[in-house]
């Protein structure tokens, strides 16, 4: 693959040849210009270059939150960095949004977040549903007591 600048008005692709036309800087690959006109085939190539692109995107999320292997052209060592630094940044986020979490893993934190990680998938779709997924994950660990649901008005009533 060809390492090209994008200039004004190009696209950003994977692959391809550079297209020296009004656009220059952008790729062409199979009859699209990545900068997202079609050339000439009817739009055929440009579903199919999405296509393409969409699999080895998936390739690296899953490499880098799911634990999936190492996709082709890829160092794997920088990439379990990438991964490991991810995993510490959503960490992070838990232990500012619930610190009671935090609190109830210790100096463990780091430990015990990369093993409930390592456990899924996916991450959740947010960063409360993380921390909400972590503290039952260390409720079930018995790490974490049973939490106390009380409505929140109830707090209005002890003044």
């Amino acid at each position: 693959m060809t390492e090209v600048g994008a200039g004004a008005g190009s696209g950003v692709c994977v692959g391809g040849e550079v297209d020296d036309g009004p656009l220059f800087g952008a790729r062409r690959d199979e009859g699209v210009l990545m900068s997202g006109h079609q050339l000439d085939d009817g739009g055929r190539a440009a579903g199919e270059a999405r296509r393409r692109l969409g699999e080895r995107q998936g390739a690296v999320v899953a490499a880098l939150v799911g634990g999936g292997g190492v996709p082709e052209g890829f160092d794997a060592g920088r990439l379990r960095v990438q991964a490991r630094s991810l995993v510490a940044k959503r960490r992070s986020v838990v232990a500012r949004s619930r610190p009671e979490v935090a609190a109830a893993a210790g100096e463990e934190l780091a430990v015990l977040f990369a093993a409930y990680a390592a456990e899924r998938a996916e991450p959740p779709s947010g960063y409360r549903a993380d921390a909400d997924d972590f503290a039952e994950w260390l409720r079930r660990q018995g790490r974490l007591p049973a939490a106390r649901r009380s409505p929140w008005w109830s707090r209005l009533l002890r003044r």
